[in-house]
């Protein structure tokens, strides 16, 4: 199991724009993707579960990657996130 800790930069948080690119990013993993806010966590390749979490600029969510391929997914994720969500 690798976890990674992400603050959202953001202006608007992860709304439906970025819950969805998230989610076609994380669909392509192999293993379990979980993200989680304030004790909360939902199945990260799943659109309407993610968007739940309502996350917002500046808060921490943690991204736990579970199965084959987690280290490596999990870095491709964290450069994905820095890349492409600021």
């Amino acid at each position: 199991m690798k976890k990674i800790k992400y603050q959202v930069k953001n202006p608007q948080g992860i709304h439906a724009r970025p819950s969805g690119l998230l989610v076609n990013e994380f669909s392509q993993f192999k293993c379990n993707v979980i993200i989680e806010k304030a004790g909360k966590a939902v199945n990260a390749k799943e659109i309407f579960p993610l968007m739940s979490l309502s996350i917002k600029q500046g808060d921490n969510i943690i991204i736990t990657f579970e199965g084959e391929e987690e280290m490596a997914e999990a870095k491709v994720a964290e450069k994905y996130l820095k890349e492409n969500l600021y």
